[in-house]
């Protein structure tokens, strides 16, 4: 009897050590990384936690969506804030758009919706600070006038399928679908979820009435986005490492998988260039990004992937070892500028590619 428990038990920790080893391999602790970007970049300091950013490619401006997540996680929330920054005026800086809002404003994903009539409207996810309205998540809607940002009166929130929303991306003045990276809110539940890489996460549409669940069954949903014809949205998978592909029904707000790329990396937030490719913000070694939210001196690498959702070609644009911008969580390109966005730190990244890089014909 004895020996039978010490075999069992021996055989309980070979298994536990094989997952974690496979888990520090998957999550990219013993990858090789080689820096390199060909361009040159300069660090635009301002706003602190510059998770999301968008460009307006008309305008080109971007907006940027930032809070102070060390400050939160110790207890003492800072009111965030949406930032505009002109691409061609950019020793203007980040321009607060937001300079009224309270500590319960910590804006995380966000759309920029642009309509047929001209119409310009903004989503953002937020998420109010323990103890501050009673809310724990909200989807607030700005409109946009003239280079100001004109909040609704209405606000989505304390939906029981807003459960860990992450991601937006309007499809329409009052429609959206957004991504919640988990089925449980925190706690051992959700870390669960993320060790063990469980598939139970959502996507959510709302209609403009109510929310739906759009996608079940997904593993760490994070980045969403949609294509200039709204015919397809796409989804980032931070540990799932691939990005999902669905033909949308415009009529219905219906999902239908269609592919999956593998990337290889852990997925942040996922922008749409003018030529149809997708920009994303990633995490090589996904490990380090929470060490990094503890601790501002262990940095964590950054990168920036080019995919292809047409032939699933994936290209490594940008790889930095946190020196110059640490755990990048979005990019987003115009012409030969790449805007790169960090979760913790302070500022953004604004890059100028060498015009064979960018991706883009003519620039």
């Amino acid at each position: 009897m004895g020996r039978n428990v010490l075999l069992g038990c021996g055989l309980l920790v070979l298994l536990v050590g094989a997952w974690f080893g496979k888990l520090l391999v998957d999550a990219g602790q013993f990858r090789s990384l080689e820096p390199h970007f060909e361009g040159s970049c300069r660090l635009v300091a301002g706003a602190v936690g510059p998770e999301d950013l968008t460009i307006h490619p008309e305008k080109r401006v971007a907006y940027v969506s930032a809070a102070d997540r060390r400050a939160a996680m110790a207890g003492h929330p800072v009111p965030g804030a949406i930032f505009a920054y002109a691409l061609d005026d950019p020793e203007a800086g980040l321009v607060n758009l937001t300079p009224d809002a309270g500590v319960d404003f910590q804006p995380h994903g966000i759309s920029l919706w642009l309509g047929p009539d001209g119409r310009e409207v903004l989503f953002v996810v937020n998420h109010p600070p323990d103890g501050h309205g009673g809310r724990r998540h909200q989807i607030l809607v700005f409109d946009l006038e003239e280079e100001r940002l004109v909040r609704r009166p209405l606000a989505f929130e304390d939906d029981e399928l807003l459960v860990m929303p992450n991601d937006i991306v309007g499809v329409g003045p009052d429609r959206f679908y957004l991504t919640n990276t988990h089925a449980n809110p925190p706690g051992p539940g959700q870390t669960t979820e993320t060790y063990l890489r469980l598939a139970r996460a959502r996507v959510v549409y709302f209609d403009g009435e109510r929310f739906h669940a759009a996608i079940e069954g997904l593993q760490f949903p994070n980045g969403i986005n949609a294509s200039a014809d709204g015919r397809r949205i796409y989804v980032a998978g931070t540990t799932g490492q691939g990005l999902r592909v669905y033909e949308r029904e415009p009529a219905s707000g219906a999902l239908h998988f269609l592919r999956e790329i593998a990337t290889g990396s852990g997925l942040d937030n996922v922008e749409v260039a003018a030529d149809g490719a997708l920009w994303i913000g990633a995490h090589p070694k996904m490990l380090a990004v929470s060490a990094h939210g503890k601790d501002p001196s262990l940095l964590s690498p950054s990168q920036v992937l080019r995919v292809d959702p047409e032939s699933g070609e994936v290209r490594e644009v940008y790889l930095d070892l946190g020196k110059a911008i640490s755990a990048s969580s979005v990019a987003a390109v115009n012409g030969d500028r790449l805007l790169i966005g960090q979760i913790f730190g302070d500022g953004i990244l604004d890059c100028s590619m060498a015009p064979a890089r960018s991706g883009v014909p003519g620039a």
